[in-house]
């Protein structure tokens, strides 16, 4: 292990300085199949990147935005594993194994087809079949998708692997929360190549990742074989952890609260094209408290964490940019397609509610202000930071609304045309494998792999949409459902129908058009009734078809969603 990390230290330490400094080249190996790096980052808000209309420093995705498309209505999972699910299959998440998250799968679910909590046999996974289509396959980053090595990214097609295998932990050590004994340190899991490991001293998770995916490359280029590259950051996903400098750059930033980054960055929106103009952003659901509502001292606590957050986003750009400066380096940017997306929304909620966390947190960790965001602290976000990162959206992460599965996606390379240019398409996390697959010049095998039977994809490729030849993935009478921990969703057309439950929700099946209320603000229900029976009877048939377990009450039971106690806890 120490060898090989001299190795990628030395790829990007060597190369980097000339890179940063290098003027974009032509590829050198124009008329090659094109390389493929698809990064995903994990909680980021739609409106947290500069190109999305922030305020955080992030030049690199700002200029992959520049040079490529910008997809405004593309959709993921309102949670984790599941999205990541999808991307690796092509499908619904409940056709992959992650009908719900494996850490919160409930009695009713537990051996259910569809619940298996890692990649079941019934789909192939996008790293395989780009392997078997000749790409060297690599990782680095949260996997999330399985812990044992036989669900290991080694066992799923990637050739090379450095994988996080749980949902979050430290971002300068390994440590996680230990829900069941508030006494004892706990571990995450990392697994190199399928094989337990321990992390490296100096360990910060953007920079390592990057970096790891930089010495993979270089060790691929002899070979003379595309590569497949699944950059998969861990910021900004709790606990909010960055480099002091980086911190301080955002100090006093967030000082004004939220309804001032909320009409800022929508402003900045809506100058960009990324919202319409007469769009009124969402600004929260009545249970959580106002800005003015909060102490000076919890105010300083909240600007602190944003601060944080902030900067982890940055870093996480900033060590991006490292990969693109290589890829420029050794003359191969301009034949690598690069597809940026967050994994969900905002995350709003918490995990201090789960088992003994919230005694374990006061036990170990030291959350004073001044502490904020170091490796010993352990700090979330809070719902009013989340509800500003969704901008203009309702709600964030654990939801169905926009603000939970909307999220920002920027592609650029060979098949993308036009330049800065913005998609209002529909697009989904499951069009990711069909569009990488063709641009590969790979193909699904349909309903046979291996001997056994296999599920074809559900998604669509968006390279049609990305080289400008078409303006939509999908019909008006085209339908998408969606379903997690009880929330429900489907979307068809402009129409879309949302049940949550109460507070955050009505505890009824709400109606919205989104290209006229893309924030979701006014509840149609009431006044389409028809509309709302045919979209209820299109979300059974998705129920059906996917293999739904509907267990009742369950939204009521998600132990990591919206403790009411988050400020308390301030």
């Amino acid at each position: 292990m120490k060898n090989r990390l001299a190795i990628i230290a030395a790829a990007a330490f060597a190369l980097l300085p000339a890179a940063q400094a290098a003027t974009p080249q032509a590829a050198t190996n124009t008329g090659k199949r094109p390389n493929i790096l698809l990064v995903v980052a994990d909680d980021l808000g739609y409106s947290d990147i500069g190109a999305f209309g922030g305020e955080i420093d992030t030049p690199n995705l700002d200029r992959l935005a520049q040079e490529g498309k910008r997809m405004t209505s593309f959709y993921a999972s309102p949670f984790c594993s599941p999205t990541r699910s999808i991307l690796m299959s092509g499908t619904d998440n409940h056709l992959a194994g992650f009908g719900a998250m494996a850490e919160f799968l409930v009695p009713e679910q537990r051996g259910k087809p569809g619940y298996e909590g890692n990649l079941n046999a019934r789909i192939v996974p996008l790293p395989q079949l780009l392997h078997d289509a000749g790409y060297r396959t690599m990782m680095a980053g949260k996997w999330h998708l399985g812990g044992r090595e036989e669900d290991s990214p080694a066992a799923r097609g990637f050739d090379y692997s450095y994988a996080m295998m749980q949902g979050g932990a430290g971002h300068f050590d390994q440590v996680r929360v230990n829900y069941a004994d508030a006494s004892k340190l706990d571990r995450t899991l990392y697994r190199e190549n399928g094989k337990p490991v321990l992390l490296p001293q100096n360990f910060y998770s953007s920079e390592f990742f990057a970096r790891t995916i930089i010495g993979e490359i270089e060790n691929n280029r002899a070979s003379g074989k595309p590569f497949f590259a699944y950059l998969a950051f861990t910021a900004p996903h709790w606990p909010l952890q960055a480099r002091e400098g980086t911190i301080e750059k955002y100090m006093g930033r967030y000082d004004g609260g939220y309804d001032q980054i909320r009409k800022e960055r929508a402003e900045r929106m809506k100058r960009l094209g990324i919202i319409t103009r007469d769009v009124e952003p969402y600004e929260g659901n009545p249970v959580w408290q106002r800005w003015n509502q909060l102490t000076p001292e919890q105010k300083r606590i909240e600007s602190k964490r944003m601060a944080v957050y902030a900067a982890m986003v940055d870093d996480m750009d900033r060590h991006l940019g490292e990969v693109i400066a290589y890829l420029k380096q050794i003359g191969e940017y301009d034949n690598t397609f690069v597809l940026f997306m967050s994994d969900n929304g905002a995350d709003g909620n918490t995990a201090l509610d789960i088992g003994v966390a919230r005694e374990w947190v006061a036990r170990h960790m030291d959350n004073s202000l001044q502490n904020t965001g170091r490796a010993n602290s352990f700090i979330e976000y809070g719902p009013g930071w989340a509800q500003v990162g969704s901008t203009p959206h309702h709600m964030y992460k654990s939801f169905l609304y926009e603000g939970g599965i909307s999220v920002p996606a920027i592609a650029r390379g060979p098949g993308v045309a036009g330049k800065g240019s913005i998609s209002t398409a529909f697009t989904h996390a499951m069009d990711v494998m069909p569009t990488l697959l063709e641009l590969a010049g790979a193909k699904h095998p349909g309903t046979q792999y291996q001997g056994r039977t296999v599920l074809p994809m559900k998604g669509r490729s968006m390279l049609p949409v990305l080289s400008g030849e078409a303006a939509a993935v999908r019909g008006d009478n085209d339908v998408v459902g969606w379903e997690l921990g009880g929330r429900k969703a489907l979307r068809k057309g402009d129409w879309k129908i949302v049940w949550s439950n109460k507070p955050w929700g009505t505890g009824d099946w709400e109606l919205y058009n989104l290209a006229a209320d893309r924030a979701e603000l006014n509840n149609l229900a009431a006044s389409f009734p028809q509309k709302v029976a045919e979209l209820i009877a299109d979300y059974q048939a998705y129920e059906r078809e996917v293999g739904v377990v509907d267990v009742p009450g369950l939204a009521d039971r998600i132990p990591y969603s919206n403790s009411t106690r988050y400020y308390d806890d301030l």
